[in-house]
């Protein structure tokens, strides 16, 4: 049995259905859990005055002795940054309640005497094998119950009260040990953390916990869900089957909001926790595995955090080009309205095989750190260091491949570090303003993909989804980009949209009424709006609103429709009223919209659909709702919206430059106007500069107003006006 007792986390273990839960103090207390949040955040982003410039180092990792050498190299290099320490709870406290500091300290040291910052991770994402042997019911157990071994990281159930007790521990020892050492600038909690898809009994019983607080009663569950269907009914709280094979969309849903809330609670308990001990010097971060997860809200967790980081691995070779970048950190940098931090990104090759191993092209490793630079980053570090000889990563290649000696990667790594050693103060802190806006919606996210409208396979047999919710959302952000315009993200619960001239909402088949009606109102009081088919369809339980669609978006929309159907093979629009050639093609959904006060804009070229328009345009009080009915070819959407930014005023000579070259802008520290222009290609390429005389921070020279300029291949200039 457990007897009920406060730790320093802030967490209580209790007793509950036989099972000892950690369940926050500020959720026994009846707080929100964004109260909670926001109070144990410190507020302000903290103040980096430079770039930080660096990557992740294991020296535990290496095969020999060789620290002196690798920090010589990093100095030589310019480096001024490291994150170190995440990885390895074993050597931190290698058997239960003794730990071991030494190993880690003379490196600290080591770079400390280099004046190499630090940045140190909480090892808490992979467990040592005595914490296995001693306590295996900590591991995670995946929906359907199958048998879990360990081996892998990131296979625990985060919230197990054993568990939570080790963390705890080893957070307390590592953050008091450090928080001292002016070398250690600040703390990564976790790693990359995720809800895992654990489903052990006290997730479950917290699930029920969580219901029976927001819905009260049994009834009003059946009713939300709409369970009497098929006769599932829950008559008592004790009758909710586990989430293993259940069918009901509501309960999909919910269940995936309470893996987020898990999640959160998790990293808000570390962020809390790592305050209590770290120096006042020490900032608190965690690094989010990329952007836009199913089972991790990031702008929750964000509320924790002193600043944002990011893992950002993209595409190389023939296939940079700058794009994926701009999505994952579009999406941080949206989630304090600020900047943030690259913990991790490409340095040679990457993949858990050796089947995807594309080295950068020369210039492509310098351009990848100026172009997370032009997003917002304040620090762009590699994973990793020096390439692992050997186990699940040996492939994911390090500055330094298996040799340890300098190479063609260490050559540009240096050259870049170097340049920024003169330019990183003019380039850090950058202030982004955007027009343009997308909403997101990890609720949309979820409950399409458990009702998907496309899938791959022959004719009428299922197979993948080929294109869903995050294709949507992918597909309008790269549209923007290659048309250079900068984009922000804004969620369901942003209140005010009235920054923005424009907004995008993808496919929002989730949501309640007060959204749609701030949409609505965004619209009445003069914004621009591109929205998508099934936005509206459904309510905040996944439940189709039993009204004419699109419900209460018709006033704006200004039509509604009721039927709708796949699409087996793409339609092209009558008479290409965007002009995108061979492109002209719509694909996989089609609403049958029935304007009445819009203005169609398109029809589908087709004997049977081509009664109903594909695209429709209403103008709403002051404003503007572009409506797309179905889904369009990458070209056509790029084309759609380039024809609206026009219409706006939102159009300049950013959008004549040549298809290579990307620009990006923003206010730095001092007050100066920055410009990037990058050239994403391997040919050389001419544009017109359309800024203001200034100067290219990277070589010195004067670019004149409407100065003819030529970028070498995978080359950019800066350009700081006067």
């Amino acid at each position: 049995m457990c007897s009920k007792w406060r730790t320093q986390s802030h967490f209580l273990i209790f007793l509950l259905t036989g099972l000892c839960l950690f369940v926050p103090l500020s959720m026994m207390e009846g707080a929100s859990q964004n109260d909670s949040d926001a109070e144990a955040a410190s507020g302000a982003m903290p103040v980096i005055p430079d770039v930080l410039y660096g990557a992740a180092y294991y020296h535990e990792y290496e095969p020999y002795e060789r620290l002196d050498q690798d920090v010589a190299m990093m100095k030589a290099a310019g480096l001024n940054v490291v994150r170190m320490g995440e990885s390895t709870w074993s050597l931190w406290e290698p058997e239960d309640g003794h730990f071991e500091y030494a190993w880690m300290d003379r490196v600290v040291d080591a770079m400390a005497k280099a004046g190499i910052k630090v940045i140190m991770g909480t090892p808490t994402y992979s467990i040592p094998t005595w914490l296995y042997h001693e306590h295996p019911e900590v591991l995670g157990r995946p929906l359907g119950g199958a048998k879990v071994f360990y081996g892998m990281r990131q296979n625990m159930d985060i919230e197990n009260p054993t568990y939570l007790f080790y963390a705890q521990r080893v957070i307390k020892n590592l953050v008091a040990h450090y928080k001292s050492n002016s070398d250690v600038i600040g703390w990564q909690i976790d790693n990359e953390t995720s809800s895992y898809g654990a489903s052990n009994r006290d997730v479950f019983v917290g699930f029920v916990n969580h219901l029976k607080e927001k819905f009260v009663t049994p009834e009003n569950l059946n009713k939300a869900w709409f369970l009497n269907y098929w006769g599932e009914d829950v008559n008592s709280w004790e009758d909710l089957p586990t989430r293993d094979s259940a069918q009901s969309t509501g309960y999909k849903l919910e269940w995936s909001r309470w893996e987020q809330m898990r999640v959160t609670r998790f990293l808000a308990w570390e962020a809390d926790l790592v305050r209590q001990y770290r120096g006042p010097h020490q900032f608190v971060t965690t690094d989010f595995a990329g952007a836009m997860h199913s089972d991790v809200n990031e702008n929750a967790v964000a509320d924790a955090l002193d600043i944002p980081a990011v893992n950002n691995y993209h595409g190389t070779q023939d296939h940079y080009d700058g794009s994926h970048q701009s999505l994952v950190e579009d999406f941080t940098r949206s989630l304090k309205h600020g900047n943030f931090l690259v913990t991790e990104t490409n340095a040679q090759t990457t993949g858990w095989n050796s089947a995807f191993q594309f080295p950068p092209y020369d210039g492509q490793l310098r351009e990848d750190v100026y172009t997370h630079l032009s997003n917002g980053a304040d620090m762009v570090e590699y994973w990793h260091w020096a390439s692992i000889p050997a186990n699940q990563e040996t492939y994911w290649k390090g500055v330094l491949s298996h040799d340890f000696e300098p190479n063609r990667a260490y050559a540009e790594v240096s050259r870049t570090a170097h340049e920024l050693q003169k330019i990183g103060s003019r380039l850090v802190g950058l202030k982004i303003h955007n027009q343009v806006a997308i909403l997101w919606s990890r609720d949309s996210l979820n409950a399409i993909n458990f009702m998907p409208f496309s899938w791959s396979g022959p004719n009428w047999s299922p197979g993948q989804p080929t294109a869903d919710y995050a294709s949507l959302v992918r597909q309008f952000h790269k549209a923007l980009y290659d048309l250079n315009v900068g984009a922000d993200f804004v969620f369901p619960e942003t209140k005010d949209l009235s920054q923005y001239k424009l907004l995008i909402v993808p496919a929002l088949y989730i949501s309640d009424d007060a959204l749609l009606q701030r949409i609505s109102d965004y619209v009445k009081n003069g914004g621009w709006v591109v929205m998508t088919f099934k936005s509206g369809f459904a309510n905040d339980n996944s439940a189709i609103r039993w009204e004419r669609a699109p419900g209460p978006l018709r006033d704006a929309t200004g039509f509604s429709y009721q039927e709708f159907s796949n699409l087996e093979h793409p339609l092209a629009l009558k008479g290409d009223p965007f002009h995108a050639g061979a492109d002209n093609q719509v694909m996989y959904w089609a609403e049958f919209l029935m304007p009445q006060h819009a203005k169609a804009l398109a029809y589908y070229d087709h004997p049977f659909f081509g009664r109903w328009p594909a695209i429709t345009e209403n103008h709403f009080g002051s404003g503007s709702l572009l409506y797309e009915g179905t889904y369009l070819s990458d070209s056509l959407q790029r084309a759609v919206l380039l024809d609206l930014l026009k219409r706006a005023e939102m159009s300049g000579p950013d959008q004549e430059l040549p298809s290579p070259i990307h620009v990006q802008r923003g206010i730095n520290n001092f007050g100066g106007r920055v410009i990037y222009y990058f050239n994403y290609s391997g040919d050389a390429v001419s544009f017109a500069y359309s800024g203001r005389a200034g100067k290219d921070l990277l070589t010195g020279n004067n670019i004149a107003a409407a100065q003819r300029v030529t970028l070498q291949p995978w080359d950019l200039i800066i350009v700081e006006e006067r």
